[in-house]
């Protein structure tokens, strides 16, 4: 093993499942081997089951359908308003100048402070919660395009204005391809935090979710149904980090995507 060597792609998938099977089988020894209180920590199998129960008879699948509508409803209105303003960003330094302070500032606000702010504004329905989604994303999305498109290689600018281009056809031309793979990554990173601001937003005034599943099970000190939704989470997560990889690999394979 060396540092940034490559591992082929069978090789990954069976170290991540490795550290799955391991996970889970500390986890089973702790609460089945009676050293965790199953009141603290319910163990995989009671979980399991408590999951099924949810899915099946108590309407989760609804649940969790919901909170996927309202994690993509935000974010994708956030990639649509940042990506045009962090190219301008990257490509435009007085651009840069006049937003970067607030950007900057804002993108330190965390999301969930705004929740109370929110409901005043707007109610507790689900404009709430996709602003919520909206403040989280935005303003990360916005910085981290604008030093992706800022640092595209001198040369290659210098070199297109020799050939004759203008300023426009610098940004469609060069920027853009060149720092098109880089913001597809932050898109992709992006959206996995982005699931952590709708649980958020879901604890507070919402009577649908994973989240108020959460709420609910809390109250009720059901730990495997609150396992259960959070591992519902991770793996959706995980399902989609996988798929949006998987196409940036193919919209751009000449780019080293990790």
């Amino acid at each position: 093993m060396r540092p940034l060597q490559a591992v082929s792609p069978g090789t990954r998938v069976v170290l991540g499942i490795a550290f799955f099977v391991l996970f889970f089988a500390v986890w089973a020894f702790a609460t089945l081997g009676g050293y965790v209180s199953k009141t603290f920590l319910a163990d995989p199998i009671t979980m399991v089951r408590s999951g099924l129960d949810l899915l099946l008879n108590q309407g989760f699948a609804a649940d969790i359908g919901m909170t996927v509508w309202r994690v993509l409803g935000g974010f994708v209105i956030a990639a649509l308003l940042a990506v045009p303003l962090g190219v301008l960003m990257g490509a435009y330094k007085p651009v840069e100048a006049f937003f970067e302070p607030f950007v900057s500032f804002a993108r330190y606000l965390p999301a969930s402070a705004f929740i109370p702010l929110l409901i005043l504004w707007a109610g507790i329905g689900e404009t709430q919660k996709l602003a919520v989604i909206f403040i989280g994303s935005f303003f990360q999305l916005v910085l981290m395009i604008a030093v992706s498109v800022g640092n595209t290689r001198r040369d290659l600018v210098e070199a297109a204005y020799t050939l004759g281009s203008q300023d426009r056809g610098v940004v469609t031309r060069v920027l853009l391809p060149s720092a098109a793979p880089e913001i597809a990554e932050t898109l992709r990173m992006v959206l996995g935090w982005a699931w952590t601001y709708v649980i958020v937003a879901e604890l507070i005034g919402a009577s649908s979710g994973i989240g108020h599943m959460i709420t609910d099970s809390q109250a009720l000190m059901a730990t495997d149904q609150i396992i259960f939704g959070i591992i519902v989470i991770g793996a959706i997560g995980l399902v989609t980090d996988f798929v949006f990889k998987s196409f940036n690999r193919w919209l751009f394979p000449w780019a080293r995507l990790a």
